[in-house]
């Protein structure tokens, strides 16, 4: 979205011109693969989030009102965009504040660092990033809706609606299509939003080279981006008669949670498995291996077949 884009070099230029203070450390901070390949990731990340929320919106306004009056409508991208942007604007003079001193109450010599041990203060800090995190989402989502809420607001006398078109034999595939791509894009959105909290406390990628940092941030991503799509694409099968871009989401959401709580229980179980060996004298490494391995193929295959399953599941009546 033009608004997000604006925004960021916006930020970036405050930060990083001759004139800003401190901007000759804060380039060099920035140069580093370890800072910038995240950054961009969480950049991307607020995009696909935003932008597919307010396809999914525009989407519903168009499928219940019709062609003819979505085409009344004056300005709708302006409005959007002007809302939007005062949403972002009252989040960063607002929320950035606040969740900077949040971040204060942990660093060493903060008010926290006294008063509680390490691993207490590392759990409280996985707490406060993993609430920081929820706010921004809900921010978000809460913006997205206000800005498409007052973009597609009709004035006046609204026209009446259209007469049922012919079948076009395309509707189906170009339906079908809209709910993977809905269902991929949060779905990945979701598991770099995830990815982006926790490394937000547990920082690993600074003195990584950029090849892995590429492979991590973006590589991966796309390549569960294409699974869940696969998995939309087969639940959505033979297409929908109608779209309806929410419950697209709503299964997107449902697949991920499920998806982490199945693996997160595989995981349990794994490390118990490893804990045996370990008790029995046997060497652990080849289990520990055999874990990673089997984690990660179960992980892309669970995904495609619960997107699948749970995306039929909600389509089943447009079918």
């Amino acid at each position: 979205m033009a608004v997000a884009a604006a925004l960021f070099v916006v930020n970036m230029a405050v930060l990083l011109l001759p004139s800003s203070p401190h901007s000759e450390q804060m380039r060099g901070v920035y140069a580093q693969p370890g800072v910038w390949v995240p950054l961009l990731s969480r950049v991307a990340t607020v995009w696909l989030l935003a932008a597919t929320l307010a396809w999914c919106h525009a989407r519903k306004a168009l499928d219940e009102r019709g062609t003819a009056r979505i085409a009344q409508l004056r300005g709708p991208a302006s409005r959007f965009g002007a809302v939007y942007l005062a949403a972002m604007v009252v989040n960063f003079l607002v929320l950035t504040p606040l969740f900077y001193q949040a971040q204060v109450l942990f660093m060493r010599g903060g008010p926290l660092h006294a008063h509680v041990d390490t691993y207490g203060m590392r759990s409280l800090m996985a707490m406060s990033m993993l609430i920081q995190s929820a706010l921004q989402m809900l921010v978000l989502v809460a913006s997205v809706w206000l800005a498409a809420k007052f973009a597609l607001r009709e004035r006046g006398t609204a026209i009446a609606a259209e007469p049922p078109a012919a079948p076009d034999p395309g509707t189906d595939v170009s339906t079908r299509n809209a709910v993977a791509l809905v269902v991929a894009a949060t779905f990945v959105s979701l598991q770099l939003w995830v990815g982006n909290a926790a490394s937000g406390w547990v920082d690993t990628s600074r003195d990584s080279g950029l090849e892995p940092l590429l492979l991590g941030w973006f590589g991966v991503p796309l390549l569960v981006f294409a699974l869940a799509f696969w998995g939309g694409w087969l639940g959505a099968a033979p297409g929908p008669v109608q779209a309806r871009p929410f419950r697209a989401m709503a299964a997107a959401v449902s697949a991920f949670v499920l998806l982490q709580v199945a693996c997160a229980a595989l995981a349990i179980g794994g490390l118990l498995w490893i804990a045996g060996a370990s008790f029995s004298g046997r060497s652990s490494d080849s289990r520990l291996v055999t874990i990673a391995v089997g984690m990660v193929a179960i992980y892309l295959v669970l995904l495609v077949v619960l997107v699948r399953a749970i995306t039929r599941r909600f389509y089943r009546r447009y079918l």
